[in-house]
């Protein structure tokens, strides 16, 4: 597995990518939670090491191991899918950092339980990511998450777990010197491809490849947002556009796992915003059972985009951090069903109540789903001045002073 070298590099990268996602600096006294699953506690003891020198109070909690998982959604009544624990909302009102320290042990474990009791529990849990939204966007709370090795994400991404960890390593840029360094470049450069995006006055943006045929409204007051901390890795580059006006055929050729099901060659057809039509080549049932959720389930929260200059993931990963920043021959294209993201508002986030999150068509649910197109393909940006702009082609922007 990894060296402690690479463990200690590793920490280093979470630490940048969590104060890099914080507006406001950290300092001494803060609280920060380290979520992790057992399989990562090396990185979690790295980190809980780093935060304790840094005098911040470190909090540590474990994610329910697999088999307890699903013991709970077999066993669960409503009750208990809806219960709220005692102590979650003033820990959530009082973080200043969070890192999210990922290896599932098992990515089938809940094949066989109703996703509608999976989407209750999460309906039910959204009080929490709400309250996080919030803080970050008056800039008191910043969060990161990141994958670690195991048996199951190798076996079901087809790879050796030698080849799987050293992908991560990769991806991560663990193999460098300083990897910090080099992220701290990627951000830069992604800064000057943000900033060339949002210049622009769109209309639309059209997504052409050999199975998809899409139109995407940004709509208002919208800036792309992306390689800010959150995900380590995370190259892609996105916003929430307006969900009533999304058009046409988007297809996802990349597998996914979601809730221990397996879905694959999704395709999704849209009509002012909405689905008209739902299938795919393998897991249908529980697609269409996840579009159910909640009202903005079925609808475009998130448009993104990949560059492979500077993605150095090249095989699927069974795991949608990876998947989502997918590199290899043609960069990614790819929407997520479901929630918006407020930071991707051009102005003070914090100012975007609900009411004007509705208003501007920002798209609210419980579901954030990333669905992950790797076809060749061109995007075209249909200016309000009547100007069409090729803004990404051969899996890269088409901006070249980067």
């Amino acid at each position: 597995m990894f060296t402690q070298q690479e463990l200690e590099k590793y920490a280093q990268v979470m630490f940048w990518g969590m104060r890099k996602a914080r507006k406001h600096p950290f300092a001494p006294g803060d609280i920060v939670l380290i979520r992790s699953d057992l399989s990562c506690i090396p990185l979690a003891h790295e980190l809980f090491r780093m935060f304790l020198q840094q005098q911040y109070h470190p909090v540590l909690r474990l994610i329910p191991p697999e088999e307890i998982e699903k013991t709970f959604f077999t066993m669960a009544h409503d009750s208990h899918l809806d219960f709220q624990l005692p102590g979650d909302r003033e820990l959530y009102s009082s973080l200043n950092g969070m890192i999210s320290l990922l290896g599932p042990q098992s990515l089938t474990h809940l094949r066989d339980i109703d996703p509608s009791r999976i989407g209750r529990f999460a309906v039910a849990k959204k009080y929490l990511r709400d309250i996080l939204e919030r803080r970050e966007s008056q800039g008191s709370f910043g969060w990161s998450l990141c994958l670690y090795p195991t048996d199951e994400l190798a076996a079901k991404a087809g790879l050796t777990l030698e080849e799987y960890k050293n992908q991560i390593v990769q991806a991560v840029y663990l193999d460098k010197d300083d990897p910090v360094f080099i992220w701290e470049d990627i951000f830069e450069q992604s800064k000057r491809i943000k900033e060339w995006l949002d210049s622009m006055d769109v209309e639309y943006f059209h997504v052409l490849s050999k199975n998809t045929d899409l139109k995407v409204y940004p709509g208002e007051k919208r800036r792309w947002v992306g390689l800010s901390g959150h995900n380590i890795p995370s190259f892609e580059l996105f916003l929430s556009p307006d969900y009533r006006k999304t058009q046409g055929v988007f297809f996802s050729d990349q597998p996914s796992y979601r809730s221990g099901n397996l879905v694959r060659g999704v395709r999704l057809e849209f009509k002012d915003g909405r689905l008209q039509e739902i299938s795919a080549e393998e897991g249908e049932e529980f697609l269409k059972k996840q579009v159910r959720m909640d009202e903005g389930a079925s609808m475009v929260g998130e448009f993104s985009l990949t560059d492979k200059r500077f993605s150095r993931i090249s095989s699927f990963m069974a795991h949608t951090l990876f998947d989502e920043n997918f590199g290899g021959d043609n960069g990614n294209c790819h929407i997520a069903l479901g929630a918006s993201y407020a930071d991707t508002f051009a102005e003070d986030s914090s100012q975007l109540t609900p009411e004007l999150k509705e208003e501007m068509g920002f798209n609210d649910s419980a579901l954030h789903w990333d669905l992950v197109s790797t076809e060749p393909k061109e995007v075209h940006a249909y200016l309000k001045s009547g100007e069409v702009l090729t803004i990404y082609r051969d899996g890269q922007f088409t901006i070249t002073d980067v």
